[in-house]
């Protein structure tokens, strides 16, 4: 009897395991990347010894796999452009959207390789047009 009731035990214990991962239970990614988007120029005529920096930009932005056939997730930056999004290692196409279409300012898309272990530091560039 002591036998058959511990072999119930068992059972149940992985019948719950097998639905934790049915249910997608998973470990966090430690991979992925993080960085701000960035408008700039923000000055017309650049003069040494006046700082003239971007301006970061609150954005929505699109991650796809590298050959750009399938959408991998959709973000948005915080009030200061600022993200940290968790990817798997690999290669991604980073498409910045634009805040109105057709309009300035005008993002500037980059391809990404996430190393496994670590957040790639990223840059998304918004051009301006300032020139």
């Amino acid at each position: 009897m002591k036998a058959l009731a511990a072999s119930l035990t068992v059972a149940a214990a992985f019948l719950a395991l097998l639905a934790a991962c049915a249910e997608g239970e998973v470990a966090p990614l430690t991979s992925g990347i993080e960085g701000q988007a960035l408008l700039g120029p923000m000055c017309p005529v650049m003069r040494e010894g006046t700082p003239c920096p971007d301006r970061p930009l609150e954005a929505t932005i699109v991650v796809w796999n590298a050959d750009r056939t399938k959408e991998v997730r959709t973000f948005t930056t915080d009030a200061g452009g600022r993200f940290r999004v968790p990817l798997a290692p690999g290669d991604y196409y980073i498409e910045p959207q634009p805040p109105q279409p057709g309009a300035p300012p005008t993002p500037v898309g980059q391809t990404v390789t996430v190393p496994p272990d670590r957040f790639l530091q990223v840059t998304v560039q918004y051009d301006s047009g300032i020139r």
